[in-house]
């Protein structure tokens, strides 16, 4: 018997959480139009068991892109919470009823009970009533009367902000920032894609006519696929270098912790196998860099003074630009890195 070695893109496995990944993004992009970038970093997070922060305007689709995301999954689920500062943590997580008939209290499972949650304006609500989400983030269940309670899987939470509106509202703590596996926004359509929303919603809309293309077994497929994605040991080494460039950067108070450099390489994984690759090139890591790193900084003073001076946006490209000065990038993306036998386990798959 000869024993072949074979790329990971080329085994049944992958190819199959490769195709699940396709009809997954685009049975999506069919009523949010015009987002493919931010629907693949979302799915991206959902891979990898994280959660994500739109800071977003209203009206942006951020309700539909949670509800298309639960009905593309064959018995997904979906709820809503809509923050505001009277909302209490029962409201989130349920609470235990007296019911008369058999003399004995019953639990009422909230809406965060299940797999697809998008949580409106987050930052409107209490800080106690933000709390009552983090062990729901981390850990995929919740607490009440000393009951623990496992949240369905797969479990997605979409929190959203509103980027201009601050009144009345209770910053997210740096430990529930740290928790959000990557932040991003969506934005408004192009104008092309305004009209063509205006169409297809004249008499029904398409969000009621989205039909399941995935099965809970697919989805499992794809979260395994994800993990096998190859990362050279040179790139999680430039990964581990560029959370710590955050940390001693110029103008930040507190640099991305270990969580953050666990969520860049895990993201990268993913977003490798959305691209129909079975392993990680720099690139991907320029890519989310942004969006998995940046939320979780705390700045000092001297840093928001000059975001206010030059834009935030600027201030933002000057921070990158210092980290990747600090951690050069290793490589090419023209193939994967190997550094040697060891590190080909998993990715090479052998044949007979």
């Amino acid at each position: 018997m000869s024993v072949e070695a074979v790329p990971l893109e080329e085994s049944p496995d992958f190819e199959r959480a490769a195709g699940t990944a396709a009809r997954f993004l685009e049975n999506v992009e069919t009523v949010v139009h015009g987002k493919s970038e931010e629907i693949k970093l979302v799915l991206a997070a959902m891979t990898c068991g994280g959660h994500v922060l739109l800071e977003d305007v209203p009206g942006t689709a951020k309700t539909v892109l949670a509800r298309a995301f639960a009905r593309t999954i064959v018995g997904a689920s979906t709820g809503r919470i809509q923050c505001t500062p009277d909302l209490q943590p029962t409201d989130v997580t349920g609470l235990s009823v007296y019911n008369q008939k058999t003399r004995d209290f019953e639990f009422r499972a909230g809406p965060v009970f299940a797999n697809v949650v998008l949580v409106d304006e987050i930052n409107r609500a209490m800080p106690k009533t933000q709390s009552a989400l983090l062990e729901a983030m981390a850990e995929g269940q919740v607490t009440v009367d000393g009951v623990t309670r496992q949240l369905p899987d797969p479990f997605l939470l979409l929190a959203t902000e509103n980027p201009i509106e601050y009144e009345g509202t209770f910053p997210l703590p740096e430990a529930q920032l740290d928790r959000f596996f990557l932040k991003t926004a969506l934005g408004y359509p192009s104008a092309e894609h305004e009209l063509h929303i205006l169409d297809e919603q004249r008499y029904v809309h398409p969000l009621e006519l989205l039909e399941p293309v995935v099965s809970i077994e697919d989805f499992r497929e794809l979260e395994l696929a994800v993990r096998s994605v190859y990362v050279d040991r040179l790139l999680k080494r430039w990964v581990i270098d560029l959370v710590r460039a955050t940390r001693g950067a110029e103008g930040v108070a507190i640099g991305g912790s270990v969580r953050a450099s666990l969520a860049l390489e895990r993201a990268a994984r993913a977003w490798a196998l959305l691209n129909g690759r079975g392993y990680v090139v720099p690139s991907d890591v320029e890519r989310l860099f942004e969006s998995v790193l940046l939320h979780r900084i705390v700045y000092k003073p001297t840093f928001h003074a000059m975001a206010r001076e030059v834009g935030w946006d600027e201030a933002i490209e000057s921070l990158k630009t210092a980290c990747f000065h600090a951690a050069p990038r290793p490589g090419s993306d023209q193939s994967p890195l190997w550094s040697g036998p060891s590190e080909k386990v998993g990715v090479w798959q052998a044949r007979s």
